[in-house]
């Protein structure tokens, strides 16, 4: 299996834009083209009085421009890149939302335990999907659908309850944002395994449960 160093730098990478220096508008064209994602616009980034302040209005906003604009976002979601890009011409400032529960589902997990699993996934040499790693200090482990409804009944297999770990499936009605959308001057979200063709094939969240919850056990 390819390290995260190797995944990330390698150049089966070169159709996912780099982090740095592409804009939102042709990353979500290409999330949508190359991988069948769907996308949906965000908020977005404005200065006021030289701070960086979410387009929603709220000063104190948890997560300033990094998430929906309005309450049904979801049926907004397009995996076409010709709809994506005529909605980033609208506001090319406007983050990168990918809904789960479509093409894929997303286990959060605290960025320290996400980096304990992954050293150990490495090791087990098993199949990884996208990873991210957002500027709140949380991991999203990009898996097949349906994690949302496995993942209760996983963890308590494994010994575990539900609610004594940091672990959350993000299925249907739920979204990541997608690198490179910044959360406020907090910074941008970032790939920990970037999207290759070497990964298009999910793994399933039976795959990487039992080190991402013997991670969390770990972390609490």
């Amino acid at each position: 299996m390819l390290s995260v160093e190797e995944t990330i730098a390698g150049t089966e990478a070169a159709q996912i834009p780099k982090q740095r220096g592409v804009s939102l508008l042709d990353t979500a064209v290409r999330y949508a083209e190359d991988r069948h994602w769907d996308v949906v616009p965000g908020t977005w980034l404005e200065a006021v009085d030289g701070v960086q302040r979410c387009s929603c209005g709220d000063a104190a906003c948890a997560v300033p421009g990094a998430h929906p604009t309005r309450e049904d976002w979801a049926t907004q979601a397009t995996g076409s890149a010709t709809v994506a890009r005529r909605m980033w011409q609208k506001q090319p400032a406007a983050s990168i939302l990918l809904p789960t529960g479509r093409t894929f589902d997303a286990i959060s997990v605290p960025e320290t335990a996400g980096f304990l699993a992954l050293a150990r996934l490495e090791r087990m040499e098993a199949t990884l999907g996208p990873v991210t790693v957002t500027p709140d200090r949380r991991m999203h482990f990009f898996v097949l659908p349906g994690a949302s409804v496995k993942m209760p009944e996983l963890v308590r297999h494994l010994g575990w309850t539900p609610s004594s770990l940091d672990l959350i499936a993000l299925g249907e009605g739920s979204y990541v944002a997608g690198p490179p959308t910044r959360y406020g001057s907090s910074g941008a979200v970032q790939w920990a395994c970037r999207p290759t063709p070497a990964n298009r094939w999910l793994p399933d969240a039976e795959e990487l449960i039992s080190p991402l919850a013997y991670a969390c056990g770990r972390d609490r």
